[in-house]
């Protein structure tokens, strides 16, 4: 006898609920389970404005608009009515702590539980800029993007602030370009082999053959990765996110954007669905986040509920940043950044906050696609 798919759904997201209300006998339902960002408030002349009707003349009639009732929408799993924003960060420590490490991900995901749609935008790392709160430590006031983690993180004793890395670095986000995250997720490297592995490894489709073999003794070695269908464990999923060297950081987030998509995928499969409550409790302390229980258990609720056309991964345009060099007082060297053109980048920013943009397009492929072995899928 078959079981239909959507009620292993429901079993599952009420068995993930009940775990998480276990786990939150220890930590309030609603509560944050580590510090949260604390973010200053933005000063009258940041905030948007909205243009409000010009005043009707003394002699002009009032007309009063038709009002029709409209149902509000629902949220769906008991989620906020406005979007939810969530920096998502892939930190380069080895380590199983969060003392350390620079941003080697940098995510910004928008969650909306009416639509029931998540967008998940790449900030590239390299991008110079304006880092806040920690003039007083070896007079830093600029540095890469990915730095700010690092900066903000409690081993280096540099900031004072809330949510030390990912609080730094949403800071960060929000001087430079005006997006103001609600939450944060952390993950290290091997906390992320150890979530691969833990699905019992992830199938992905490259489109092109991607060589992360070194280019110099100073590069690690990724390996290579055949075009076509690939099944990957954890190690060699982390190895193929972090190509960079032969390419570029736009084509390494790609990469990441088919590798998440593929995690997405295998985690809802009927194979690994009922095992995703205990896969859920393994790792709750080994990712560092300020999200309650209470929110955990909405994100889990929604996640299998999401189509692939509602699950955006995208990143910034290209021919936005200019490649450079920069000296860096902490490094003492010359290091490569991105030079951003803030302007266009921070109107890219309202849209996307609006949800206007980006929108999906099938010939580029930002959505996660469910592809199958026995059908090509279009690159």
């Amino acid at each position: 006898m078959k079981i239909n798919r959507s009620i292993i759904v429901i079993i599952v997201v009420l068995v993930s609920i009940l775990i998480i209300i276990g786990i939150s006998l220890a930590n309030k339902w609603n509560q944050p389970l580590s510090q949260g960002l604390d973010l200053p408030t933005l000063t009258p002349t940041q905030v948007p404005t909205i243009a409000t009707p010009a005043l009707l003349r003394p002699d002009e009639p009032t007309v009063m608009p038709t009002l029709t009732a409209t149902a509000t929408p629902v949220p769906l799993c008991r989620g906020p009515a406005e979007p939810l924003y969530i920096l998502a960060i892939g930190s380069d420590t080895r380590s199983d702590n969060y003392l350390y490490g620079l941003a080697d991900v940098t995510r910004i995901m928008r969650v909306d539980f009416v639509s029931g749609k998540v967008t998940v935008l790449d900030m590239p790392r390299d991008i110079w800029v304006k880092i806040p709160g920690i003039s007083d430590h070896y007079n830093i006031t600029h540095g890469k993007l990915n730095q700010s983690y690092l900066y903000g993180n409690s081993g280096m004793g540099y900031y004072d602030g809330s949510g030390e890395g990912p609080g730094l670095l949403a800071r960060t986000l929000l001087l430079n370009f005006g997006i103001r995250a609600d939450n944060y997720a952390a993950v290290n490297m091997q906390t992320f082999i150890r979530i691969v592995d833990a699905l019992g490894g992830i199938d992905v489709y490259l489109p092109e053959d991607v060589d992360g073999r070194p280019i110099d003794d100073k590069t690690e070695d990724m390996g290579y990765f055949n075009a076509g269908f690939q099944h990957l464990n954890g190690t060699r999923s982390l190895k193929l996110v972090r190509v960079r060297k032969k390419y570029n950081t736009f084509k390494r987030a790609s990469n990441q954007n088919i590798v998440m998509c593929a995690i997405k995928q295998k985690a809802f499969s009927p194979e690994v669905l009922p095992r995703i409550p205990q896969i859920i409790a393994s790792f709750q302390n080994n990712v560092q986040t300020d999200l309650s229980p209470e929110q955990i258990a909405q994100l889990a609720c929604l996640a299998p509920k999401l189509k692939g056309e509602n699950l955006i991964m995208t990143n910034m345009p290209e021919d936005l940043f200019t490649s450079d060099w920069q000296y860096d007082e902490i490094v003492k060297d010359n290091t490569f950044v991105l030079r951003a053109d803030f302007e266009q980048i921070n109107d890219l920013m309202l849209q996307f906050q609006a949800g206007t943009w980006p929108t999906p397009d099938p010939e580029s492929g930002p959505t996660c696609v469910d592809y199958s072995a026995s059908a090509t899928p279009t690159p």
